[in-house]
């Protein structure tokens, strides 16, 4: 009796396989994520990347253009500005500033964000009215607004401009947090582990909070592009990162009187910035895609 030779049916995709087969199917997504895992190659090793020191002045090469216009030295891939300091170098440590720091603030306010949205969500009542009633005051205020005057308040530096960002952006982590963890806490799994005897805070922490992660990763990813943005404003508004420190905002800040005589000095740090940016919304937008279940059935 001969036997027909049996198909293997397909091994079950992995939840990271499954993750990783969603976001590779938007291509700005993989496109911004290569674009990020570069920059942020540069900017771990941006000693060894950049070919001068970002704040080294040469009298000699002062308004250089980018390499390939009229007048340009390849030594000096995308010009120098008007004291003599290589664009291309300052570029790179003004990313590594734009990107470690917008991490920070993420971490900053996703960590208070989550901590407050966990306990309006979880308790209700009184506490959760107080809590988003002074969310619903800090977004009731413009968030430039708003930073700026947080940043006056504790003085103009860069780490003043990151506590300040991380302050503003808390809200949008407390009610995505809120949200997700009024939906979740009545479901069976968390009775369940009431009834075996779970305290308020594994309930809150280890049994909840994982499942609300997905939106939260999402909006971390959308918030380094605003903490990007709002550090570039605040650089070119002269209270965020002081000279000489090469920030991309007091880059731009600095170079204002040389837009029609030099105007690489604007140009770069301006598509540095709008490249960092689209970047990370693109991969935000992949990430979306890829833990929303109603593209997956």
């Amino acid at each position: 009796m001969s036997s027909a030779t049996a198909i293997a049916a397909p091994a079950p995709k992995t939840p990271l396989q499954e993750f990783w087969h969603y976001f590779c199917q938007n291509r700005g997504a993989v496109i911004g994520l290569v674009f990020i895992s570069i920059v942020f190659f540069a900017c771990v090793f941006a000693e060894f990347v950049a070919p001068f020191d970002p704040i080294a002045q040469n009298r000699e090469a002062l308004l250089l253009p980018p390499a390939w216009f009229e007048g340009g030295n390849w030594q000096y891939i995308l010009g120098t500005d008007d004291i003599g300091r290589d664009i291309l170098s300052r570029i790179i440590y003004g990313a590594r500033l734009s990107v470690f720091i917008g991490l920070i603030i993420v971490i900053l306010s996703c960590v208070f964000g989550v901590i407050l949205g966990l306990l309006a969500g979880y308790y209700g009542g009184t506490l959760d009215i107080i809590i988003m009633r002074l969310v619903d005051i800090m977004l009731a205020i413009p968030s430039l607004l708003l930073t700026i005057g947080v940043v006056t308040i504790l003085g103009p530096s860069l780490m003043n401009a990151a506590i300040a960002i991380a302050v503003v952006s808390i809200p949008s982590y407390v009610r995505l947090t809120r949200a997700s963890v009024m939906s979740e806490k009545n479901r069976d799994y968390v009775t369940a582990s009431r009834v075996a005897g779970a305290g308020v805070l594994r309930l809150m922490f280890v049994v909840i909070l994982p499942n609300c992660l997905a939106p939260l990763i999402v909006q971390m990813t959308m918030g380094i592009s605003n903490a990007i943005l709002e550090l570039a404003a605040l650089g070119f508004l002269g209270i965020g990162a002081q000279p000489p420190t090469p920030e991309l905002g007091t880059m731009l800040a600095e170079s204002r009187g040389f837009m029609q005589s030099a105007n690489w000095l604007v140009t770069v740090p301006g598509l540095a910035i709008l490249s960092l940016v689209l970047a990370f919304n693109l991969m935000g937008d992949g990430l979306r895609d890829a833990f929303d279940p109603k593209l997956k059935q």
